[in-house]
């Protein structure tokens, strides 16, 4: 709601605001912990309610955006809404380009990777003003449903095996969501009017994308990595096997806008080449370590064909193997 000319410095405002909350809380803290009988903390710790009844407060009577009226269709309340801010009467230009901004960010974010797009599909199918809550329902209960199978299977099947097979399913059904949206938005990202059967297919794809994901990658990324290093170092490279998932959750937070402008459709098929470029490491690179116990690790690497060239020899002789129930691992 800013004007343009002063939103900078009203943007750094906020910045100010939180030091001085900051500063202010020190220096409570400071006085507090000299509180005789050591119950101080009780003040620093429930003085926070204070500042927080301040934003609920302001919450409930912070004025509605113009930007968010004209999303959700309140043409002439954000018109009213707008002439208000601004003190004058006179807003056609402004309010006419936050209208055409509105709608080329809808055309613009019409085609999203699959969790994103969800929305839009099952608008189209009939959930209406719902969609996005019922898309967050679906692909939730997809979710957990599919976790299970990775629970009941995953001792049963393999790591390797619900790897390379969730990333089958992951491959293709990336390639149908994106040929289906090319051949319905094209490269200007206006679809017109879905027809009904078309969106439930590509919204079943989306479930299958989903339930493929909750069984094999999402579980087993944490999984893997927490038991293949050995015990001194496990913490840290665990620690830094979170901190590389949360960079790159944040790279394609950043690149994801500028990607989707230039790639359209294309976002599916990119994302669809580095899940085969992850499905071929763990096939080559990656060996099955179902049933081995941690303590005994070691000795799947050293048998393997490309790592044990990292490793110390130790005992490798025909008779060592790791017991893991009916069967040997030599």
């Amino acid at each position: 709601m800013a004007p343009y000319k002063y939103r900078g410095a009203l943007n750094i405002g906020f910045q100010l605001s939180i030091t001085v909350g900051i500063l202010v809380a020190n220096i409570l803290n400071y006085f507090f912990a000299k509180i005789k009988g050591g119950w101080g903390w009780r003040l620093s710790l429930g003085g926070a309610v204070f500042p927080a009844l301040i934003i609920i407060i302001g919450g409930l009577v912070l004025t509605e955006t113009p930007n968010s009226m004209i999303e959700r269709g309140q043409l002439h309340e954000a018109r009213e809404k707008l002439k208000r801010i601004r003190g004058v009467e006179n807003v056609d230009e402004e309010f006419n380009d936050l209208v055409a901004a509105s709608e080329a960010s809808k055309k613009l974010t019409g085609i999203n990777v699959i969790m994103f797009y969800a929305p839009v599909l099952f608008n189209s199918i009939g959930f209406g003003s719902n969609a996005s809550l019922m898309s967050a329902v679906i692909t939730g209960l997809v979710n957990v449903l599919a976790t299970w199978v990775s629970i009941y299977g995953v001792d049963k099947w393999g790591r390797r095996f619900l790897f390379l097979e969730g990333g089958a399913q992951m491959f293709i059904c990336q390639l149908a969501v994106g040929t289906s949206i090319a051949t319905k938005f094209g490269t200007s990202g206006n679809p017109g009017v879905l027809p009904q059967w078309y969106s439930i297919i590509v919204v079943l794809f989306i479930c299958i994308y989903v339930s493929a994901f909750a069984w094999s990658w999402g579980p087993l990324g944490w999984l893997v990595p927490s038991e293949i290093f050995p015990l001194e170092i496990r913490s840290a490279a665990q620690s830094i096997n979170v901190s590389v998932n949360m960079l790159f959750t944040f790279a394609i937070a950043q690149v994801f806008l500028s990607m989707l402008c230039h790639l359209k459709f294309g976002l599916f098929f990119f994302f669809a080449f580095f899940v085969v470029v992850m499905s071929i490491f763990v096939y080559i690179f990656v060996p099955e370590t179902k049933g081995v116990p941690i303590e005994e690790m070691s000795i799947v690497w050293q048998r393997h064909w490309y790592w044990k060239r990292f490793l110390d020899e130790e005992d490798n002789s025909p008779n060592r193997g790791v017991e893991m129930g009916k069967k040997v691992v030599p």
